[in-house]
């Protein structure tokens, strides 16, 4: 296993802007790390780069702390000691499950004996020892994806790079899959770089998960940090669906990890962490709920928007007003409500942010 670091990295295709934008990122070895963001983000650039299927135009890239980019100094792929698997699963269909396995083994020109003892021992690994004979087109899209994650563990690699490789598969199938790559992950004790634009795959899959957006890293935590306390506006709204609401900031603390909001002429103590003036509230629908009008505690109050039954509940769109500030929360309900209907909602939960 292997660190990697990114340093002040920069790539630019063209007079446009820039794919990945002056990236620092480091991955702990042995860590399992998700690179997470909308569509034209960068995140398959950055692995692209760590790769070196890209060139950067500056900075630096080092990989178990030797450098491979920057400082006039370029690794090809081959010499780099990582490992790739690709969406698309690039197996040779002339070839059976062994001799992709074993391909890469070859190229090296490692002895036979020692060929058939680390195909063996990567097709134990994926789950597929007894699939070794069988053509490419013989297995289903989860096995493939396995033969092309075995392809890589047999060279014993440092680092694997995954670029989405989950995308081609059915729901049922990524969901098995994912516990597959967690158990290979944990066996391999390689480290993992996985891109994905998949929210739900990136936090079940990750040790930590780098959010990016327009080629700049925004936020790189667990999932449970980048969930409940996101460092930007960006992260606070990609991330299972959170909207954000502008309200001021009080300059007393009530309580350590808690900070004073003003909405609607209403005082709210809620976790956050961002300093005194304007703020930003970030609350899914699991931080309100419905509220009898004038009970007690500060309410907000609003009107609905749109509605519609999911998972077993109303999933309301609530329109909230607090001077020139129009914005848009969603709570769930377990009773219906009209368009239009004017709500009153308790804020239970919720994470104070700093105003961009």
């Amino acid at each position: 296993m292997a660190q990697i670091e990114l340093g002040d990295v920069t790539r630019r295709f063209g007079t446009g802007a820039a794919a990945v934008d002056g990236l620092n990122l480091h991955v702990p070895a042995g860590c399992f790390l998700a690179l997470l963001g909308p569509s034209g983000c960068g995140k398959t650039t950055a692995l692209r780069l760590i790769a070196g299927l890209e060139r950067p135009d500056s900075g630096v890239i080092g990989i178990g702390g030797r450098l491979v980019a920057g400082d006039g100094l370029f690794v090809e792929p081959e010499d780099r000691g990582i490992g790739m698997v690709f969406q698309s699963y690039a197996l040779w269909p002339h070839m059976d499950v062994f001799a992709n396995v074993e391909f890469g083994l070859r190229v090296r020109r490692l002895p036979a004996a020692e060929r058939r003892a680390r195909v063996r021992d990567a097709l134990e690994l994926v789950g597929l020892a007894g699939h070794a004979r069988r053509r490419p087109h013989e297995l289903s899209g989860g096995q493939r994806q396995r033969v092309a994650l075995a392809r890589s563990l047999a060279v014993r690699p440092s680092v694997i790079l995954l670029d989405e490789p989950l995308a081609n598969l059915d729901a049922h199938l990524r969901e098995q899959m994912q516990a597959e790559f967690r158990r290979i992950h944990r066996e391999a004790k390689t480290t993992f770089v996985f891109v994905t634009h998949d929210q739900a795959e990136a936090m079940a899959l990750a040790d930590l998960v780098a959010v990016m957006d327009a080629g700049r890293l925004q936020q790189v935590a667990d999932a449970q940090t980048l969930f409940r306390k996101p460092a930007c506006a960006m992260v606070a709204r990609f991330i299972a669906g959170g909207r954000t609401v502008p309200v001021a900031v009080a300059p007393e603390r009530p309580a350590e990890g808690l900070c004073r909001i003003r909405l609607q002429e209403q005082v709210f103590d809620l976790p956050g962490d961002a300093p005194s003036g304007q703020g930003l509230l970030c609350l899914r629908p699991r931080d309100l709920a419905l509220a009898q009008e004038g009970g007690p505690g500060p309410r907000l109050h609003g009107h609905v928007e749109d509605a519609r039954f999911e998972g077993g509940d109303h999933l309301l769109t609530v329109v909230i007003e607090d001077g020139p500030h129009r914005s848009r929360v969603t709570v769930r309900s377990a009773s219906a409500r009209r368009r239009g209907e004017a709500v009153s909602l308790a804020a239970t939960g919720g994470w104070v942010l700093r105003a961009a």
